[in-house]
C-alpha cells in the first residue's frame, strides 16, 4: 500500500494528495505530528518536514520532486505540459506559491492562527497576521491577471501549478482567510477545480478545534 505521511491543512501535503488523487492513485494516510520530531519520523525524513510518501519502496520527501515522480510514474491524466517552455511556465508557478506566497501569505496566516495552537507555541503575531491579509490581496489579484489571459494559471490546460495555487487556497479557505469576491476569475477557478473528483478529501478535512466554515465544502460556495 502506498502510504503518505501527512498533516491535514499542510499546502504540500495537499499538493502531493491532489496529484495522487487525479492519478486515481490509492493512498493510506497517515497524520504526522511532524513538530514532535519522532525518531521513527525522523528515520523517515531526517529534514523533518511534511510530506514524505512511501512508494514503490521508496521513502520520498519534498512536494514537488514527489508530484513530478508521480507523475513520470503515471503520465496520464497529465499534470504537466509536453513543451519545454510549458513546463517551465508551470515549474515557475509551482515555485511561486511554494516559496513566494508561501512566505508571505501561508505561514502568515494559517501557521499563525493554526500551527501555533496545534503545536503549543502560543498566540497569533497579530504584525504577521495584518501583514498575511495584506499580501494575499496581491497575490488574488496576480492570479486574476493570469486568468484573464489563460483558462488555468499556466495555460490552456490544468496543470500541477493549479493544484500547488489550490493547495495553500484551500488550507486558507478552510479558516476563511479568502476574499473570493475580490477577484471573479480566481473565484471560478476555485470552484472549478474545487468540484473535481480529486478534492473529494480535501473538503472533507476536518481539524479539531477548528471547524471549517460552511462554505468550505460548498461546490457552489
Amino acid at each position: 500500500m502506498i502510504r503518505l505521511f501527512h498533516v491535514p491543512l499542510s499546502p504540500f501535503c495537499r499538493k502531493v494528495r491532489l496529484s495522487l488523487a487525479e492519478k486515481k492513485i490509492e493512498v493510506e494516510l497517515v497524520e504526522e505530528r511532524y513538530w514532535e520530531q519522532d525518531p521513527d519520523f525522523l528515520r523517515r525524513n531526517p529534514a523533518g518536514k511534511v510530506p514524505i510518501l512511501r512508494m514503490d519502496g521508496r521513502m520520498m520527501a519534498e512536494s514537488t520532486p514527489i508530484c513530478e515522480y508521480i507523475e513520470e510514474k503515471q503520465p496520464e491524466p497529465p499534470l504537466m505540459p509536453r513543451g519545454a517552455g510549458e513546463r517551465y511556465e508551470v515549474r515557475r508557478l509551482v515555485n511561486w506559491f511554494d516559496d513566494k506566497f508561501h512566505h508571505e501569505v501561508t505561514s502568515k496566516l494559517l501557521y499563525e492562527r493554526v500551527n501555533k495552537k496545534v503545536m503549543g507555541q502560543g498566540y497569533p503575531d497579530s504584525g504577521n497576521v495584518k501583514a498575511g491579509a495584506k499580501a494575499i490581496k496581491f497575490h488574488i489579484d496576480y492570479m486574476g491577471w493570469l486568468l484573464d489571459q489563460r483558462r488555468w494559471l499556466a495555460g490552456d490546460t490544468m496543470t500541477l501549478a493549479d493544484f500547488a495555487a489550490a493547495a495553500h487556497m484551500s488550507a486558507l479557505d478552510y479558516i476563511s482567510d479568502v476574499d473570493w469576491n475580490r477577484n471573479a476569475n480566481v473565484k471560478d477557478w476555485y470552484a472549478k477545480i474545487k468540484s473535481r473528483p480529486a478534492f473529494r478529501s480535501l473538503l472533507a478535512d476536518q481539524v479539531p478545534g477548528f471547524p471549517p466554515p460552511p462554505h468550505y465544502a460548498d461546490l457552489d460556495f
